[in-house]
């Protein structure tokens, strides 16, 4: 397919899932950070009020300079927002501390990670603690069902 036509599509594609005008998804399709194009894109979508790819990169660029989302440590990924007053300040301490900060930011801590912890899981069976592992829809086994006991 010529890059034309798959330019058009993709344009197409922003304009009917978005609802912007053409020259806004020229503008999001031409940003050259591809992660700040995803952030403008989830901004279009979910917040009411920012309509234009304008309003959405003016909102961008507020929330970088606003000094409680400015990085506080590389390794853990917390902001100044974030930081635990009971100890030198951020996630990396979170086996070392009992600040209440640390148990708050303790799911995104998992996720950014990628450690799982099943005793944490809303969704695992209070009996058994099977059934979640972080599926919502997962099913605990440490019963029978009505049909098959009858």
């Amino acid at each position: 397919m010529p890059k034309d036509h798959a330019r058009k599509k993709a344009l197409a594609a922003l304009k009917d899932e978005l609802g912007v005008k053409h020259a806004d998804a020229i503008a999001l399709l031409d940003h050259p950070d591809a992660d700040e194009r995803e952030t403008l894109e989830r901004y279009l979508a979910e917040y009411i009020d920012i309509n234009t790819y304008g309003e959405a990169l003016a909102y961008l660029r507020q929330q970088q300079a606003d000094p409680r989302n400015q990085l506080l440590c590389e390794t853990c990924g917390w902001t100044n927002s974030m930081v635990c007053p009971e100890c030198p300040g951020c996630g990396c301490y979170n086996d070392q501390c009992s600040g209440w900060r640390h148990a708050e930011y303790e799911a995104e801590m998992r996720a950014a990670t990628g450690d799982y912890d099943p005793d944490d899981d809303p969704n695992a069976c209070e009996e058994c603690g099977t059934g979640g592992g972080g599926d919502p829809y997962g099913e605990c086994c440490c019963y029978e069902d009505e049909e098959e006991a009858a």
